[in-house]
């Protein structure tokens, strides 16, 4: 049957979300049901509602009511009656950064471009002191990047899709400055932003890396840098390593080997302003929104004692770790 998808960037449930509405739209039981989905993105989800997400306020027309949102399709479904869904292409997606609806003919947009941008330092792009950038420009011979992590001390989770706790853990987007200035967390910018960037689509990072463990956590973030520093989270994913080539059939590393990982960030659509910078976060772990990957190889936390590991981000010529963003053009 047709089906309405409200989804939110901030939400928890974000990528099986998208995910649900282009497996239906790809394999329903039926016409109707294939071209009869509605996608509806807005901000917060369980992250929260109205206009104002964690620290960002996205203006008056980001306050949205799902209980409207949700009478109105049944009405549209069982009534035939005349509204925004009878009307309106099939996705509609809130646009941070412009902080506007706009509707979408499908997801994700077909005129997005994959587009790489690339990590670069000379070595040294431990925290905000650091000196890692991102830029087009594909690498040459660059000193790789290391960083310990040590999971008696993780990168505390501050912000991003969390549920449902926020007197505890504050959801939605917040200022990541504070976790930045760790030497654990590599951090990669481009310059100040000369003209807007729409970025509106699935992103993933591939990093070359390596371990001194047999197991560690490799943790992306993307994130938009305001003019005065505010470091505002757009969206971020995990891989634990040994699950780089399959979840089913997990494989440990050989410590000190070069691996090709793969992180999914799920998505988000996001205008990062002339005069902001793009910014990856690359560290392992992100605690307690994840579980702290102890280094050992273990399943479970009961058996020997969690150790410390350097892990090493290469970005050379032969080992170019990229950031791929869905660069959006104006329609």
């Amino acid at each position: 049957m047709p089906i309405l998808t409200i989804a939110a960037w901030y939400d928890i449930f974000l990528g099986g979300s998208l995910r649900n509405y282009i497996g239906v739209k790809s394999h329903g039981g039926s016409d109707a049901a294939r071209q009869g989905q509605k996608l509806l993105v807005t901000i917060g989800g369980h992250a929260g509602s109205g206009r104002k997400i964690g620290d960002v306020d996205f203006g008056a027309s980001a306050d949205f009511e799902e209980d409207d949102a949700t009478i109105d399709w049944y009405d549209y479904l069982f009534k035939n009656a005349s509204n925004e869904f009878s009307s309106a292409k099939p996705v509609r997606i809130f646009v941070m950064g412009t902080n506007r609806w706009r509707d979408e003919e499908d997801w994700p947009l077909k005129r997005a471009r994959e587009t790489k941008y690339l990590l670069h330092s000379a070595g040294k792009a431990n925290s905000l002191s650091g000196d890692g950038t991102l830029s087009n420009a594909a690498p040459r011979a660059e000193p790789a990047d290391r960083y310990t992590y040590d999971p008696a001390d993780p990168a505390p989770t501050i912000g991003g899709p969390l549920c449902c706790d926020s007197e505890h853990l504050k959801p939605g987007p917040r200022d990541q400055r504070a976790v930045e200035g760790r030497s654990d967390v590599l951090i990669y910018s481009t310059p100040a932003l000369t003209q807007d960037l729409e970025v509106t689509g699935p992103i993933k990072a591939e990093l070359f890396g390596s371990s001194t463990a047999v197991d560690t956590d490799f943790i992306a973030k993307l994130v938009d840098v305001w003019p005065d520093g505010f470091a505002q989270n757009l969206t971020e994913g995990i891989l634990r390593a040994r699950y780089r080539d399959s979840q089913e059939q997990p494989a440990l590393m050989n410590p000190g080997q070069t691996y090709k990982l793969t992180i999914d960030l799920w998505s988000t659509s996001n205008v990062f302003r002339k005069g902001h910078k793009v910014r990856l976060e690359v560290s392992s772990s992100n605690f307690p929104r994840f579980d702290r990957n102890l280094n050992t190889g273990e399943e479970n936390a009961t058996g020997r004692k969690p150790v410390a590991a350097t892990n090493t981000i290469y970005h050379d010529a032969e080992r170019p770790s990229v950031l791929m963003l869905p660069v959006v053009s104006a329609p």
